[in-house]
């Protein structure tokens, strides 16, 4: 069954090594979309983050989609019709920066345009994810994040060693009432339950008519993991953790050797 869909992550797999789109896989992603495949960039990152991006690769059109925040938002981006958005609530809110207190770690908060730190001594990886999003950063205090806000996702952000042994300490009902997936070793995010990117792309595989058999997703970390599985091929980059390989069915070039194009053109041209 040919190829219809081809989800691809960002970080670690569209980009290389220096947050670029390499010319070659560039030019692969521009001549599937005249194919009639539909590209969708499925990221963690905000919209902020990724609009560049889609207009370098002309993924604006009016049939064009995107899945961000980890699947926690899908819409169109042209006319940034949402497809599909879970939200985490305010007492989510409550218990997780309550968490991160206990385990004296640093977080963050993100909605649609601003991240939110209650840290007075803002962490430098809440920083680089500022600027890697292009989104604003706010301090907040508990108190100060209201009902009204609409969060998409939090995340524990720390020096890798302090991050790990946090994560080790976090009670069994957390990951029973959150998804939570370790996307950098210093980013560690809570989403939604019904949020992952396997779950983002099977809701817009469904409103497009496009059979899961007809999909295909690349990735290379634990954030991949779900949408690599539910692809009808799921693709791993060489750069990819020991996980992802196990669960891709095929293995492709790492990001800085154009692992993007190697997939497109062996299993859907």
């Amino acid at each position: 069954m040919p190829i219809k869909l081809v989800a691809i992550d960002m970080d670690g797999t569209l980009l290389n090594e220096h947050s670029r789109i390499s010319p070659k896989v560039c030019a692969t992603i521009k001549q599937a979309k005249e194919k009639g495949v539909k590209i969708v960039l499925c990221t963690g990152r905000p919209l902020p983050g990724v609009s560049e991006h889609l207009a370098t690769l002309g993924l604006t059109d009016s049939e064009d989609y995107v899945v961000t925040y980890n699947g926690g938002l899908v819409l169109n981006t042209h006319t940034q019709e949402v497809i599909a958005c879970h939200t985490l609530s305010h007492d989510d809110y409550l218990q997780i920066d309550t968490l991160a207190r206990q385990l004296k770690v640093h977080l963050h908060t993100t909605t649609e345009d601003t991240i939110y730190t209650s840290n007075r001594d803002i962490s430098p990886y809440t920083v680089h994810e500022a600027y890697l999003v292009n989104m604003p950063i706010k301090y907040r205090t508990p108190e100060e994040i209201t009902e009204e806000l609409k969060i998409i996702k939090m995340m524990m952000i720390d020096e890798p060693e302090i991050l790990s042994q946090a994560i080790k300490q976090i009670p069994p009902a957390f990951h029973e009432n959150y998804t939570m997936v370790q996307s950098a070793p210093y980013f560690y995010e809570f989403l939604n339950k019904q949020t992952n990117k396997g779950e983002a792309l099977k809701e817009l595989a469904e409103y497009l008519g496009i059979k899961q058999a007809e999909v295909m997703a690349i990735g290379d970390a634990e954030n991949d993991l779900a949408m690599i599985r539910y692809a009808g091929l799921g693709i791993a980059m060489g750069n990819g953790t020991p996980d992802v390989k196990t669960a891709a069915d095929q293995i492709v070039a790492t990001n800085q050797e154009d692992g993007v194009s190697e997939a497109i053109e062996k299993f859907v041209f």
